[in-house]
């Protein structure tokens, strides 16, 4: 037998361990949405998920958990290339300490130290500092598998709008259009779910569409062989590419950077409490506000593995204090122009964020001018203005989307767990290390919505309902009535009778 049948074995047993945690939990609870009658016999989920990365599958789980039987997950990537991990990620290992995974819902054997564990030994687990980013994907399909949770793949979600007392999810599959209706819609659409990935017009603008890509999209590592390359920007993404490419066989990576020096802290290590991430949303408009533009100016410093990979590389440079000027196109290169002169490159990776903009996600087309925004609802202190952040919508505390009209009410029941709550609920409480926290509010928010959209109907429900505790015979009356005439009988009479041999 191979070693990795050895190891599917025991992921095998882990699952049913896993499983058996679960019962002893209650895990599911019994259902407690009534079926809606619809004439025309079409399905309606409780809840369609757009995502099925980690955030999609924990919510569905977490969902399950409490009692919902329909729930639908939507994810266009192919199966098993769900969330980042297998496409645009291209880091070794993860930035999350690997102590502040919290999805297990406190189940031992649900949670990623369990289950590397059980395919590499307890040893290799003490020996790690991060997880490996292909070992977490991994772990992810393991754990959709313990929750039954099925995503519809290679689905486009096109629009999210209303439809009488639903949502309809508009969708793609195989060039094949649809609509699913829905009770309520949660987006775990990731880091770019508030917009787009943001490449710098001085450099779109300038430049035929071959010549640069942004860093969290697909590239073509191998067409980068031979070549000059410069990156912009100084994160994760912008390391973890120069290396991609350097790897592939290119020329030369050049990594320029506008600040004097690197960051050299994590900031947001510092807001990964239990006070801040489960109760964020409760800390004043002002303070959150505050915050979102501290991490707007303080950036996370790139992952130190990344780091020192890059700068064993003999062919990588690290240029800080290089801001691109600007960036026009050769016949012999393309020249970027700093403030220490020009540089010439063959092509660009711009690790340059993304633009906060509602309006160009496609399942927002419906929604997008329909929710209240950060600009609508707070007003900054003087000097405090951002223009950025005044783009994001407004969240309420459960991460629901919140309507300008009263009319409206509809968006109230689509959920954004994804980048569009940097603002309202914190720089990364939808990120892996907010998970143990944040999803439990989420679903607060799913149920209550569920509960109130319902209530005309819980007091005719409350009524009509049936579930006898106390198991009465068919002919109880005639045995009670029997008991009772027992019971009657004086003492006189059982003596009578005794003496007449009754």
């Amino acid at each position: 037998m191979t070693t990795i049948d050895t190891s599917r074995m025991a992921l095998d047993d882990l699952k049913q361990a896993a499983l058996a945690d679960l019962a002893l939990l209650g895990y599911p609870n019994a259902p407690w949405l009534s079926e809606l009658p619809r004439p025309d016999a079409v399905d309606v989920a409780d809840v369609i998920i757009v995502g099925g990365g980690q955030s999609g599958v924990t919510i569905a789980a977490a969902l399950k958990w409490d009692g919902l039987q329909h729930i639908r997950v939507l994810d266009s990537g192919a199966p098993g290339a769900e969330g980042p991990w297998l496409t645009f990620a291209r880091m070794e290992e993860l930035r999350t300490p690997k102590t502040q995974v919290g999805n297990e819902f406190n189940v031992a054997n649900l949670s990623v130290r369990r289950w590397f564990e059980t395919r590499y030994g307890h040893q290799a687990w003490a020996d790690l500092s991060r997880i490996p980013r292909t070992d977490w994907k991994a772990y992810l399909d393991w754990y959709a598998d313990v929750f039954e949770i099925a995503i519809t793949n290679h689905c486009e979600v096109l629009d999210v709008a209303p439809q009488g007392d639903l949502i309809a999810v508009k969708t793609r599959i195989g060039g094949r259009i649809e609509n699913s209706l829905a009770r309520t819609v949660v987006l775990a659409t990731g880091y770019d779910g508030a917009g787009a990935w943001r490449v710098p017009p001085f450099v779109s603008e300038a430049l035929a569409p071959e010549k640069f890509d942004h860093t969290n999209g697909p590239v073509d590592f191998s067409a980068l062989k031979g070549l000059r390359v410069g990156v912009l920007g100084h994160g994760a993404s912008a390391f973890d590419n120069a290396i991609k490419a350097l790897n592939a066989g290119a020329a030369s990576v050049d990594l320029c950077f506008r600040r004097p020096r690197l960051p050299r802290t994590n900031p947001h290590r510092a807001i990964e409490t239990p006070g801040m991430m489960t109760h964020y949303p409760d800390l004043s408009e002002t303070t959150r506000w505050d915050i979102a533009r501290f991490f707007r100016s303080a950036d996370q410093p790139p992952p130190m593995r990344s780091f020192e990979t890059a700068m064993k590389i003999e062919n990588f440079r690290l240029r800080p204090a290089t801001p691109w000027l600007e960036v026009v196109q050769q016949a012999d290169a393309i020249h970027v122009t700093t403030p220490d002169g020009v540089l010439q490159f063959d092509h660009l990776l711009l690790a340059t964020g993304m633009d906060v903009d509602l309006a160009v996600r496609p399942e927002l087309s419906t929604l997008h001018d329909k929710v209240v925004l950060w600009g609508d609802r707070y007003t900054p202190q003087d000097g405090s203005a951002d223009a950025r952040l005044a783009r994001f919508p407004y969240l309420d505390g459960f991460y629901g989307f919140v309507p300008k009209d009263p009319e409206d009410a509809w968006v109230s029941r689509v959920f954004a767990f994804n980048s569009s709550s940097f603002v309202s609920h914190g720089p990364h409480s939808t990120s892996i290390s907010g998970h143990k926290h944040a999803v439990p509010r989420l679903v607060r928010g799913v149920l209550r919505r569920l509960l109130l959209d319902r209530e005309a109907v819980i007091l005719p429900e409350l009524a009509s309902y049936a579930s006898p505790d106390l198991p009465i015979p068919d002919d109880f009356e005639r045995v009670l009535a029997e008991a009772n005439r027992q019971a009657t009988r004086s003492p006189e009479t059982d003596s009578q009778a005794i003496r007449s041999g009754s």
